[in-house]
């Protein structure tokens, strides 16, 4: 059985295919705190929506696969394939996440991933 936090997490992976930067964004918290453990921490939305812009720009398409997920009240795991691809090029990224919500929002998200496979690719 998925907790709340659970599906909101699940709603927002699942809305990455399409793209909507406005959508992706509603998910957080204005003071969310998105931190790819080896980059600099994105602070709030406008920040969170630049680094968004910056993942559609070199995929023409994104979408992130949940291979397992746990969830401890308002704290989400998840271990993920997030599969970008642009022309004939593809990543499939291995990533673990986690999520805290607050008020049934993302508050807090932090991704730890190998940084040269992702920079190979975005190049």
């Amino acid at each position: 059985m998925t907790s709340g936090a659970e599906k909101i997490v699940n709603d927002f992976l699942n809305a990455w295919p399409r793209r909507n930067l406005g959508e992706l964004t509603s998910f957080f918290t204005d003071d969310c705190v998105y931190h790819n453990i080896p980059m600099v921490p994105a602070r709030g939305k406008a920040e969170i929506r630049a680094m968004f812009e910056s993942f559609l720009a070199v995929a023409d398409s994104i979408e992130l696969k949940v291979l397992k997920s746990a969830a401890t009240g308002d704290v989400v795991f998840n271990e993920r394939i997030d599969i970008f691809t642009r022309g004939p090029r593809r990543l499939e990224l291995p990533v673990a996440g986690v999520f805290e919500l607050s008020g049934g929002k993302i508050s807090g998200w932090r991704e730890y991933f190998d940084l040269a496979s992702w920079e190979s690719f975005a190049k």
